[in-house]
């Protein structure tokens, strides 16, 4: 799934790829807010992950969780 986080006062957006779920995510950036000095912290499933102040958190966009397609119908003409 990929998120997008927008940051207050940066023109450039910073985007992620995670394993994580949407509930994941959320319940991540809830936990992040519940503490005023906060880190959201994402893993990207490559052994990296991201951590944003949740001070600075303008705006998170999550994308749709990939759907595995198996066999000949994966393409669609």
């Amino acid at each position: 799934m990929d998120i997008r986080i927008g940051i207050l006062q940066v023109a450039k957006e910073l985007t992620i790829e995670t394993a994580q779920t949407v509930d994941e995510v959320e319940q991540a950036l809830r936990d992040a807010v519940a503490n005023p000095d906060g880190l959201l912290k994402l893993d990207d499933g490559h052994g990296r992950c991201l951590l944003v102040p949740v001070g600075k958190i303008g705006y998170l966009e999550l994308g749709q969780e990939p759907h595995r397609q198996v066999g000949f119908g994966a393409l669609n003409p």
